[in-house]
């Protein structure tokens, strides 16, 4: 018997995060360890009227392309997929990770270039999300390898990821829109501000968000979500930071991250685990050094670290920057291969100011948006 909360996750998936019409063509790109997730995501979308593809991932796949393949393989892009990029309507994407450590070992200059190798994709997806051409959503399907990511039991785990998602069960879809009405608040008054200022302990910050515009992240991209994002000027960011959690990108951790910033860009970075990989990504092309977006954390539901981005960049207490790639709908105009978020918490000591006004305090926001 399917658990009531898959069935009520593919549910909000399809007709809350992407609003499945009648005729769309819609992408499921789903890990076969989520086989019962994509399996209700696949008869949802059938009922709404969509014409779904399903494109399953093996586990370990991955590592057999990075362990065999020749550059020129790694560089390779089917055509079939560059097709869907550029004409689906939707895509749901589903992760569900068997081996959370897989591509541990892999050679960062390999992933460097697959990374390389996509920016064209990435670019085409950038530019259709943020014409509204293309709908889309991720969500994660809890697995043992997540749960002992995140020192929980299986079911523990289960009740994490399904309470984040689902923090009213009984009405999913009216949650989500109450929340969206919350944050859009916050949206607002950010609107038209000029400069953010961010300190504390080992971080202090300075960028602009002039002429920029939030992006109200309430589960329509994401599932779960809560953040207000937007794409700082991308030659503003000054100061230095110090990540509270391990960076964890392609499979790669790397854990004491501590970035430098002169006119926008990363001219320093250390790190107390695998800097040599901090080092190669920061350099994969000329946009990998700026920043592509800042974030506010705002999912009261997710209040601890598990190493899983989805989650964790959602902290409420926290905001997150990533290096790379920003979305067009922003204003951003910093484009690259990679997108790497890094967490740092700000429920110790730490404050936003906007324009000179205090909005944060110790993971607070000091003005009532309720």
């Amino acid at each position: 018997m399917t658990d009531q909360r898959i069935e009520k996750l593919a549910d909000l998936l399809v007709n809350y995060s992407v609003e499945v019409k009648p005729g769309d063509k819609v992408l499921i790109d789903g890990d076969t360890t989520a086989g019962t997730l994509v399996s209700e995501v696949y008869t949802r979308v059938l009922q709404a009227g969509g014409n779904p593809l399903v494109i399953p991932r093996l586990a370990g796949i991955d590592e057999m392309l990075f362990r065999h393949a020749s550059d020129e393989q790694l560089q390779h892009i089917p055509e079939p997929l560059k097709l869907i990029m550029e004409t689906y309507d939707v895509r749901i994407a589903i992760a569900a990770e068997e081996n959370t450590k897989a591509l541990s070992s892999v050679d960062p200059a390999k992933m460097v270039l697959r990374s390389q190798a996509r920016t064209e994709l990435m670019q085409t997806f950038m530019r259709r999300s943020a014409t509204g051409e293309l709908r889309w959503t991720v969500t994660m399907f809890p697995t043992n390898a997540c749960a002992q990511d995140a020192e929980m039991s299986l079911s523990e785990y289960e009740d994490f990821v399904y309470g984040a998602c689902l923090p009213d069960m009984d009405d999913p879809i009216g949650y989500w829109r109450r929340f969206s009405a919350w944050q859009q608040k916050i949206v607002e008054w950010l609107k038209e501000k000029d400069r953010i200022h961010i300190v504390s302990p080992e971080t202090d910050l300075h960028l602009s968000i002039a002429g920029r515009t939030f992006i109200n992240c309430d589960g329509t991209k994401n599932m779960p979500d809560g953040e207000v994002f937007t794409g700082p000027v991308e030659d503003s960011m000054e100061g230095h930071v110090s990540f509270s959690y391990p960076a964890i990108y392609g499979g790669r951790e790397v854990t004491g991250a501590r970035l430098w910033f002169e006119g926008g860009r990363v001219v320093k970075a250390t790190a107390d685990k695998n800097e040599d990989f901090l080092q190669k990504t920061l350099d994969t092309d000329e946009g990998s050094r700026r920043v592509g977006e800042f974030a506010i954390g705002t999912n009261e539901g997710i209040t601890r670290f598990t190493k899983q981005i989805l989650f964790d960049e959602k902290i409420n207490g926290s905001f997150h920057m990533a290096l790379g790639a920003g979305y067009p709908e922003t204003g951003s105009q910093n484009q690259s291969a990679i997108h790497w978020d890094l967490i740092c918490d700000l429920r110790q000591g730490g404050e936003i100011l906007v324009d000179d006004e205090l909005l944060y305090k110790d993971g607070r926001f000091v003005i009532n948006f309720k």
